[in-house]
C-alpha cells in the first residue's frame, strides 16, 4: 500500500514513469496532512487552561479531524486503484459488438467512479480548511503557523482532486452525472474561495 510505504520509496515511485500514482492521490494526500496538522494544533490547545474556553469545540473538531484525516488517507491508495480499474476497462476485449457493449459499460462505471473518488476527497478537504481557519482562530496561538500551513494544504488538496474529477468528466457520457458533478464542484469552489480567504486573514492578524 502507498500509504505505508517510507517516505523516500513513495517519492520515488510518484517519480518513476508509471502514471499512477498521481496527482489524485497527491491530493489526497495533502488533505491528510492538512488534517493532521490540525489535528495536532487542537491537541496542542486541548488540556491548556488558557483555552479552556474552547475545550468542547476543540474536542469535538479534533474527533471530525481525525475522522477526517483517516479517511483521506485511505484515498492515497484508492485513487490509484481507481485509475487502474479505468485502464483495465480499456483493456477489455473488443472484437464483438457484445464486446464492444460491456467494454464500453465498464469503462464509463470506471469513470463515474474516478471522478466520485476524488469529489469526496475535495469535500473532505474542505472540511478540513474549514477547521483549520478556526483553530486558527481559538487554538494555541504557538502553532498557530502550523494551523495555517493545515489549510494550505487542505486548500490545495482540495484543488488537485477537483483537477482530477474534471479531467474524468470529459470521458463520462452520462449528462445528467456530468451536470450533478459540475454544479457540486462549483458550490465547493465557492465555499473553498470564502475559506481560504478567511484562513489568509486569519493568519495574518495573528503570525504578521
Amino acid at each position: 500500500m502507498l500509504i505505508q510505504m517510507k517516505i523516500t520509496d513513495f517519492l520515488e515511485e510518484l517519480s518513476s514513469n508509471s502514471p499512477a500514482p498521481g496527482g489524485g492521490s497527491i491530493s489526497a494526500l495533502s488533505g491528510a496532512l492538512g488534517g493532521a496538522l490540525t489535528a495536532m494544533v487542537c491537541r496542542l490547545t486541548s488540556g491548556n487552561s488558557k483555552y479552556a474556553e474552547v475545550e468542547n469545540e476543540i474536542e469535538v473538531m479534533l474527533a471530525e479531524v481525525d475522522k477526517l484525516t483517516k479517511v483521506l488517507a485511505r484515498c492515497v491508495d484508492a485513487d490509484t486503484e481507481a485509475f487502474n480499474k479505468v485502464m483495465a476497462a480499456y483493456k477489455l476485449p473488443k472484437a464483438t459488438e457484445v464486446e464492444k457493449a460491456a467494454r464500453s459499460e465498464a469503462i464509463q462505471k470506471s469513470m463515474q467512479h474516478a471522478a466520485n473518488l476524488p469529489l469526496d476527497v475535495a469535500e473532505c478537504c474542505l472540511k478540513i480548511l474549514a477547521m483549520a481557519g478556526r483553530v486558527l482562530t481559538i487554538g494555541n496561538a504557538n502553532a498557530a503557523s502550523d494551523a495555517a500551513v493545515a489549510g494550505l494544504m487542505a486548500h490545495a488538496g482540495l484543488h488537485g482532486a477537483l483537477y482530477n474529477v474534471k479531467i474524468n468528466l470529459g470521458s463520462i457520457k452520462d449528462e445528467t452525472f456530468v451536470i450533478t458533478t459540475q454544479a457540486k464542484i462549483e458550490t465547493i469552489v465557492g465555499q473553498d474561495r470564502e475559506l481560504h480567504e478567511q484562513l489568509l486573514a486569519a493568519a495574518s492578524r495573528v503570525i504578521g
